[in-house]
C-alpha cells in the first residue's frame, strides 16, 4: 500500500472542503438502496442534515444514535433512490481497502465502514481542519 495521489495545495483543501462534526439523532433502514445503508439524520448545531450512510455492517441503530461523526457538508445534496443525502458520512474500511471501485473481485476485505469521529465530544458543528 501505498499513497499514490497527486499532492494538492494545503491552502485551497482547506478552503474548498468544509468537514464538520456532527451528531446522529436518528437511525432508519432503508431498504429502496441499492446498497445497504442507513438514513441517518445529523445535528450540526445550527441545523440538521440527512445522509445516506454505509455504516450497516458494524452498527446496529441504537448503537449510532448519539454517535458524533466527522462529515463533508458542502458537496451538495445526492438524490439516492428518492431521499436527498445532504452530507457525506466520513469512514474507512475496516480491513484497510480503498474505495470499492479500487477493489477488485480477489479482495478479501469485508467491505464494513468504521465512522470517523473526534476522541472526545466537542459541540456539534465543530469545524475540522
Amino acid at each position: 500500500m501505498g499513497i499514490d495521489e497527486p499532492d494538492i495545495d494545503p491552502t485551497a483543501f482547506l478552503e474548498d472542503v468544509e468537514m464538520r462534526i456532527g451528531e446522529i439523532t436518528s437511525v432508519e433502514p432503508f431498504p429502496e438502496a441499492r446498497k445497504d445503508v442507513y438514513k441517518l439524520e445529523v445535528d450540526f448545531g445550527s441545523e440538521t442534515r440527512q445522509s445516506a450512510a454505509g455504516l450497516t455492517d458494524l452498527y446496529d441503530p441504537d448503537d449510532l444514535l448519539g454517535q458524533q461523526v466527522v462529515a463533508v457538508v458542502n458537496l451538495g445534496t445526492v438524490n439516492i433512490a428518492g431521499f436527498e443525502s445532504q452530507c457525506l458520512v466520513t469512514g474507512v474500511d475496516s480491513a484497510g481497502h480503498g474505495p470499492a471501485e479500487s477493489r477488485t473481485e480477489s479482495d478479501d476485505g469485508d467491505g464494513s465502514v468504521v465512522h470517523l469521529q473526534p476522541e472526545r465530544d466537542v459541540p456539534n458543528g465543530t469545524r475540522v481542519y
